[in-house]
């Protein structure tokens, strides 16, 4: 056979084989989104985060050391989104941390941080489910007299929002804008009534016992500040998935970073206002140990005869982060499947140009964990919140790998690739990501050490088995030429897939190799 007629070629340590034109028509995405839809997007991936589980970080930590957590991971979060920026501008298209890691550290680097994301994003789905079907059937308990079993609310959820994601990304994206609008406007709502109805308490910022030789500021002491930084993450986690939306910005060169530095700015006044004012209103002890902190202090505030309306509040805020992380697994399983990295299938798209195979797969994946995590629940007393809380740390777990992972590859690609055309440049440079890096190698450190997220690093472990034996055994040798494996293997130079064509490079590929 000759070299114009081979179908496989190996480069990069893997194998490629030819797809053409036709395959990537079937795996088309729309641009539809200006600055503010990606705004709205990382906003509402975040914005319920606000509503409840940063606190436990309290309980560990104090007060003090969740604010020093806090401030920490602005710093990082302000490095690895101005890095995150330059390196989408550079490779505007959908892959995100894959597509950076997969140039910088080859297509195993790029698995497995893509994979680490995937973990994350199919976990926090999971998890935003699950609390939002407790609240749906808490407000259609008391303003409507019906109740329906939890998974059952949990198929209803899946499926409205895998409709939603599905109708067309211009759909998604005005969604994400106003339920971020509300979330934000909840908030802000909140803030005026604890300072204006005298609720807020600065000596209820300090009330949790100091352990003998403590302070008040520092009740346990410095290292566990350390365990507070997973959950002071919550405040901030999803913003990064910015990227995925690329092929479906309409100049994501310059609304990427755009979008990431207001989406940040608002993000931290959010934390802000929701850490003091929320513990200021029911106390620092209270904080730490609350299911729902910002609901307890609206109770606080109001009373309890507005619950059901309160907790309609913080669905909001729950399902505004359920579409944005829904949209970022869609994306991000879509692009590894595109690739070749998962099976194939995963990327096709209908035709509102949406990956609604990536979309259902996932819910069907976090369904099954959601069925698995009741069951626990079930046959152990008790068990379902450590169940709980275990997907939670693996949805952290996944996020802290992808973020040293993606500033390792940024300081590579930099060195790799210097004259890669970089319409935008973090301004920090490699010291941001170098400061951005060092922390979330922290954060993890903190998860080795705090024995509470041993089964969740157990569980992340025997996923990644899996995954990479996947790899190593088939998938590597069924590797397509997507966008973000030209970029990778033309050290730059085919940037931007749709103008230069999906399959731009096949020719050079597989048919110029000497």
């Amino acid at each position: 056979m000759s070299q114009a007629r081979d179908s496989s070629a190996k480069v990069a340590g893997a194998t490629y084989t030819r797809a053409g034109q036709e395959y990537f028509e079937k795996r088309t995405l729309k641009r539809s989104a200006g600055i503010w839809g990606l705004w709205g997007l990382a906003v509402a991936a975040v914005i319920s985060g606000d509503f409840s589980g940063w606190n436990f970080g309290i309980a560990f930590a104090g007060f003090g050391g969740m604010l020093i957590a806090f401030v920490i991971l602005v710093a990082m979060y302000y490095g690895m989104i101005f890095s995150i920026g330059e390196m989408a501008s550079a490779m505007p298209h959908t892959g995100g941390a894959y597509s950076f890691a997969r140039s910088a550290m080859g297509p195993w680097g790029g698995l497995v941080t893509g994979a680490a994301e995937t973990i994350e994003y199919v976990a926090t789905t999971a998890v935003i489910v699950y609390f939002s079907a407790g609240y749906a059937d808490q407000i259609t308990a008391e303003l409507l007299g019906f109740s329906m079993p939890t998974w059952v609310w949990w198929i209803v959820l899946y499926l409205v929002f895998i409709a939603l994601n599905a109708a067309g990304a211009a759909i998604s994206f005005r969604f994400a804008i106003v339920v971020s609008i509300i979330s934000i406007g909840i908030i802000l709502v909140f803030s005026a009534m604890a300072v204006f109805s005298g609720a807020f308490d600065w000596a209820n910022l300090w009330d949790m016992a100091p352990d003998p030789g403590q302070t008040e500021f520092l009740p346990h002491g410095v290292l566990p500040i350390l365990f507070a930084l997973p959950f002071a993450m919550w405040f901030f986690l999803g913003i990064e998935e910015l990227p995925l939306a690329a092929e479906e910005s309409h100049n994501p060169v310059r609304d990427i970073p755009k979008a990431g530095f207001w989406a940040r700015g608002t993000l931290i006044v959010t934390g802000l206002l929701v850490l003091f004012l929320n513990t200021g209103v029911i106390g620092a002890e209270a904080t730490g140990e609350a299911g729902e902190p910002l609901l307890d202090g609206f109770r606080a505030i109001v009373g309890d005869q507005l619950a059901a309306v309160l907790a309609l509040f913080a669905l909001v805020g729950l399902l505004a982060s359920l579409q944005g992380i829904m949209f970022a697994y869609g994306r991000n399983m879509y692009s590894l499947s595109r690739a070749g990295y998962y099976p194939r299938f995963l990327s096709l798209t209908g035709k509102r140009q949406t990956p609604w195979v990536a979309l259902a797969v996932g819910a069907v994946i976090g369904f099954v964990a959601l069925v698995v995590l009741d069951t626990v629940a079930a046959l152990n007393e008790g068990a379902g919140a450590v169940a709980g809380a275990i997907v939670l740390n693996i949805a952290v777990w996944g996020a802290v790998l992808a973020y040293l992972l993606q500033m390792i590859s940024f300081v590579i690609l930099r060195r790799k690739f210097p004259n890669a055309e970089r319409p935008y440049k973090s301004p920090w440079g490699i010291t941001g990501a170098v400061v951005a890096g060092l922390i979330a190698a922290l954060v993890f450190v903190g998860f080795l050490l705090n024995p509470t997220f041993v089964p969740a690093i157990i569980a992340i472990a025997i996923v990644y088995v899996v995954i990479l034996i996947g790899f190593a055994l088939f998938f590597r040798h069924r590797l397509v030429l997507s966008p973000e494996e030209e970029y990778a293997l033309s050290g730059g130079t085919h940037g931007d897939p749709q103008a230069e064509g999906y399959d731009a490079m096949e020719s050079e590929v597989f048919d110029n190799r000497s």
